[in-house]
């Protein structure tokens, strides 16, 4: 018990230390300036948004990123390719290409200025930070699959079962597959949880990721989402059966007067399935992510407005609050990807109705 009190006194006493340090060091960096306020809704879609540098950290005045290739195909000058470092940080321009400023129908986005002083837009195939970050998400993934497949093919059958990392990654195959995918797919689990297994990984594992300060937001991307809702859609569509799209424009369990208006509200549900499943992970992340950033700028807000004890004891609130934020992303991180992989099991397995045949 005094080892508990022990290790709660000190957390607190780290949180107290923040609470008086992060003041300290806001106060020095805004000595000698003009009180400002900090624009919190800039500086979260900076966070949370896609961009041509990866930006890590600021130091001081400086900020630290990593410049991306640029990759751009105009109709005037051609192909164009080179680092986003020649753009100074959206400050200058190259080759007659620029980044849109702030108020521009294409703002943050490539543009090329035209003879008639219009900004026109490029074929734009670039690396991105999402872009980069969905590589090297993805080469980690295979990474971890081809790992815990070599540990199965190399161990014999009189081998204890697998802990650690391939024990958990055991887990929670074993939970998706006889859980989630087999009890809505009971006929065709095969053919279908390859594609559900690589889903739910995937959403996952970038929903992990994206809780790393300074990593990209993936699954907090709509243009992400809605790949994976699209192959939700093609897989459970193109696969249905002759029963399943004849319940949809036909049902010859209703009466006749009311199958049209059936028809034309099932069409409709085509398409808000996919709908739904975008918005659904989309929004959740997102939500998240703004939620913990604008709690912790609580901490350089009240730097200015309130300075001394003031900031001192809202800079404990918000580390505590930025804690338990974090831990509560790491639930619905899970969360999310289970509620998208159980929805497309759903649609799949309802896509593969038989005809009814009376005995």
């Amino acid at each position: 018990m005094n080892k508990i009190n022990k290790v709660w006194t000190l957390m607190l006493g780290l949180l107290v230390t923040v609470g008086l340090l992060l003041p300290q060091r806001a106060a020095a960096e805004t000595a000698g300036k003009e009180e400002e306020s900090l624009d919190v809704t800039a500086m979260i879609f900076e966070h949370v948004g896609d961009s041509y540098y990866w930006h890590l950290t600021d130091w001081g005045n400086l900020s630290i990123a990593m410049p991306l290739p640029v990759l751009v195909y105009s109709q005037t000058s051609g192909f164009h390719c080179f680092m986003s470092s020649r753009f100074h940080h959206g400050h200058a321009s190259y080759e007659g290409l620029q980044i849109a400023p702030e108020g521009s129908e294409y703002a943050g986005k490539i543009v090329e200025i035209g003879s008639d002083g219009q900004e026109v837009r490029p074929f734009d195939f670039s690396i991105t930070k999402n872009v980069a970050g969905l590589i090297i998400t993805s080469i980690l993934m295979i990474w971890m699959i081809l790992y815990c497949a070599k540990w199965y093919k190399n161990k014999d059958h009189a081998s204890a079962a697998p802990t650690g990392f391939v024990g958990t990654i055991e887990m929670l195959v074993s939970y998706v597959y006889n859980d989630v995918i087999k009890p809505n797919i009971p006929k065709h689990t095969e053919r279908y949880a390859p594609y559900l297994l690589t889903a739910f990984f995937f959403i996952f594992f970038n929903n992990l990721c994206g809780l790393i300060p300074g990593s990209a937001n993936l699954t907090g991307n709509i243009a992400i989402t809605v790949t994976l809702a699209l192959f939700t859609f093609f897989t459970t569509n193109i696969f249905g059966t002759g029963a399943y799209w004849g319940e949809i424009f036909w049902n010859k369990e209703l009466p006749l007067w009311l199958r049209p208006v059936m028809a034309i509200i099932e069409f409709i549900g085509l398409f808000t399935k996919p709908f739904s499943l975008t918005i659904r992970l989309f929004a959740n992340i997102l939500a998240g992510h703004c939620a913990l950033l604008g709690v912790l700028s609580v901490i350089f807000l009240t730097a200015v407005s309130m300075p001394g004890v003031g900031n001192g004891v809202m800079s404990v609130v918000s580390v505590v609050l930025g804690i338990f934020l974090d831990c509560l992303e790491l639930l619905v991180a899970f969360i999310q990807a289970f509620v998208f992989t159980m929805l497309s099991s759903i649609y799949i397995g309802l896509s593969q109705a038989e005809h009814h045949h009376e005995e």
